[in-house]
């Protein structure tokens, strides 16, 4: 039997550590999705070639950075099964290269989809017809939280469904109701932020995994975007 060219071995050892990577590493998996996010976003908005490969350059260090982590952690696993404080310098410093990295691609993302954001954000203000008031608001939020409980006292009773998240939920709504009143669109992209960054702080793998605090987030914005449509017509 033939064997594989030299080159043909050294692409499937590559892409074997890739998969591994990606269905055992929490990280990998989120990275790929921030990743997925971010070049559709980029189709839909239709960047130019050099945000194009800005974003392309944050992914492939955020993801090579991660693929390094893995690789040294396991290294270390395997010469330091024991607790030993050089094992944990030298995991601690490859985690905070993929940090390094993890920011970087932030700032890039930040940057590039700036405008475009902020064309959307103009946009949806001319077609506005009038602003809600506060009670509508809190009806708003109110909404928000019930459907979110229906949804998880009826829909996910067997198990087959991941539980949304209510303060994903509301966190997300709270930002979308930000970017729909705030004149400076950098006013929105920070409430967003924050929304993001308490989701984050929120993760637990057993009580909210990530598929929970998403499916949250989703609702909070569309049911927001929806009400905005629906009272402004």
């Amino acid at each position: 039997m033939r064997q594989p060219a030299k080159w043909q071995r050294s692409f499937r050892y590559a892409y074997e550590g890739v998969k591994y990577a990606l269905s055992t590493q929490r990280n990998m998996k989120f990275h790929f999705f921030a990743a997925f996010a971010a070049l559709v976003l980029a189709l839909l908005f239709g960047l130019s070639k050099t945000d194009v490969l800005f974003i392309l350059l944050a992914v492939t260090l955020v993801i090579v950075a991660e693929l390094m982590n893995t690789a040294i952690e396991k290294a270390v696993d395997l010469a330091m099964p024991d607790i030993h404080p050089l094992a944990k310098i030298a995991k601690d410093v490859a985690a905070a290269a993929v940090l390094v990295t993890a920011a970087f691609a932030v700032v890039t993302g930040l940057i590039v989809f700036y405008e475009p954001v902020d064309r959307m954000i103009r946009l949806g203000r001319m077609m506005e017809g009038h602003g809600f008031t506060a009670g509508m608001v809190w009806i708003l939020l109110s909404l928000v939280i019930l459907s979110v409980i229906v949804i998880q006292t009826r829909f996910t009773d067997k198990g087959t469904w991941v539980k949304p998240s209510l303060l994903s939920a509301i966190a997300f709504a709270v930002a979308t109701l930000i970017a729909y009143r705030a004149v400076d669109t950098l006013v929105s992209l920070l409430g967003y932020l924050l929304a993001g960054v308490l989701t984050a702080a929120l993760y637990d793998k057993r009580r909210r995994p990530f598929g929970s605090l998403l499916l949250g987030a989703l609702i909070g914005t569309l049911i927001t975007v929806f009400s905005f449509y629906l009272y402004a017509n």
